[in-house]
């Protein structure tokens, strides 16, 4: 049996990279050469220590599972006081049923795991169920938990000392084990899916970190036709919130929009409802506003009143990760006020919240589509063009502004085109060849 070339073969092979002949490949000027070792090695070899802590995870959580079963303490679906419930489908849901199905679910899924990371994948059968696992622990089970931590993340410990709204006994009183199970588990569901996304690329023979294989580039890829849909991704995500948006502003100003008088009274009796409200209506305003720098320009370079980066490229995650996270918290959200009973004159304090799916699903649109538009070289598999300013210049046709910096994007704009249009004919690199990914 032939032995590798380098100890790197095994992991490569694992993996679906490219035999390392020497030393790993880097291509020259590719900006992720100047970060610390480490770092570039766990963007690298995110699929290998993904499935690991997967695996790690469910079979932590398949532990608990059978500890419940056996009639153990702190089962996190039993039923307790209103005031400690959650909105979760499994609220209520009798141990002796659902703690069993969670041990076999976790210690199966550790794995299941650990096979999806370590062997050659073949067909469709095992990334189907761990997007099953990723869909049903990230999106079905929580309630609006994440989003309500997300949103109000500043102002939880406002809240817990200061009893606004409503009286609190500490942080506590507000992330409970009820809550905090289920924040565990959209961080299982979060890490299924990464280890469903390595094991399908794998699959294709693509690049595990960027996707992208010796196979044409699907049109609706193009960073063109990802700017018409995303345009029109970016407005079906600020209109979907605009419902809730208006009932919350039109309850603090005194019009109780689809709600009774009486209900509205108690809303206006309770210190802090109102503005709570008004608060979400804002932080949803402000969100609208920013969701449009997805498809416009000043989402990618500073604009000018940014005095001190004018003309500066926007780090794409800068953008990219708390779109994501906002994305993917709001369709638990949105699922829960759809189980919720909707009453005739109350109407509105739930049904707005059912368009959340939309805005979270046209929301991670957007944001894909905008990665799509700002992904450049792939530090692994050196696919794609080669710098983010010659997209920047490649899109800036005729634009002059900017900062007066040099290097700034706006200083070259013609000589940028040309460049870039030969690097995205080729598919990377002018005269370079494409390494192979697997």
């Amino acid at each position: 049996m032939a032995q590798p070339d380098t100890p790197d073969h095994g992991v490569n092979a694992a993996l679906q990279l490219p035999p390392v002949r020497g030393r790993s490949f880097t291509p020259p000027g590719d900006p992720v050469t100047h970060c610390p070792r480490h770092a570039q090695g766990m963007r690298k070899n995110w699929p290998l220590w993904t499935g690991y802590a997967t695996a790690l995870w469910s079979f932590a959580y398949g532990v608990l599972g059978s500890y419940w079963s056996f009639g153990g303490a702190a089962y996190p679906f039993a039923h307790v006081r209103d005031d400690r419930a959650t909105a979760s489908v499994l609220e209520g849901a009798p141990a002796h049923v659902v703690a069993p199905v969670l041990a076999v679910i976790g210690l199966g899924g550790g794995v299941l795991a650990l096979v999806m990371t370590r062997i050659r994948p073949r067909g469709w059968a095992l990334q189907t169920v761990a997007a099953v696992l990723a869909i049903g622990l990230a999106l079905v089970i929580p309630d609006y938990t994440l989003i309500a931590v997300v949103a109000l993340a500043p102002a939880l410990i406002v809240f817990a000392f200061t009893g606004v709204p409503g009286a609190q006994g500490g942080v506590g009183d507000i992330l409970y084990w009820h809550r905090v199970n289920l924040i565990i588990l959209f961080v299982g569901g979060v890490l299924w899916a990464a280890t469903a996304v390595a094991y399908h690329r794998r699959s294709r023979s693509a690049c595990v970190s960027c996707g992208r294989s010796e196979r044409p580039q699907a049109h609706w890829t193009t960073p063109e036709a990802a700017l018409r849909w995303g345009r029109l991704a970016v407005a079906v995500a600020v209109v979907a919130n605009l419902p809730y948006e208006f009932t919350r502003v039109a309850w603090y100003f005194g019009w109780p929009v689809g709600i009774s008088d009486d209900f509205h009274r108690m809303m206006a009796e309770t210190p802090g409802m109102l503005q709570t409200g008004l608060g979400l209506a804002v932080l949803g305003l402000t969100g609208g506003v920013l969701t449009h720098g997805l498809v416009h320009r000043w989402g990618e370079v500073y604009p000018r009143w940014i005095w001190f980066k004018a003309g500066r490229p926007v780090p794409p995650l800068l953008a990219i990760i708390p779109a994501s996270i906002v994305a993917v918290v709001l369709i638990p959200a949105g699922l829960m006020n759809w189980q919720l009973p909707m009453d005739g004159d109350n109407w509105a304090i739930n049904a707005p919240g059912i368009l959340w799916i939309v805005w979270g699903t046209a929301l991670g649109a957007a944001t894909y589509g905008y990665y799509l538009r700002r992904r450049t070289t792939c530090s692994r598999c050196g696919r794609g063009i080669r710098s983010r300013s010659d997209v920047l210049a490649a899109r800036s046709s005729g634009w002059r502004g900017g900062s007066r910096r040099a290097g700034s994007p706006a200083r070259g704009p013609r000589r940028s085109r040309t460049r870039s249009a030969r690097s995205a004919t080729a598919g990377s690199r002018p005269g370079a060849a494409h390494p192979r990914s697997g």
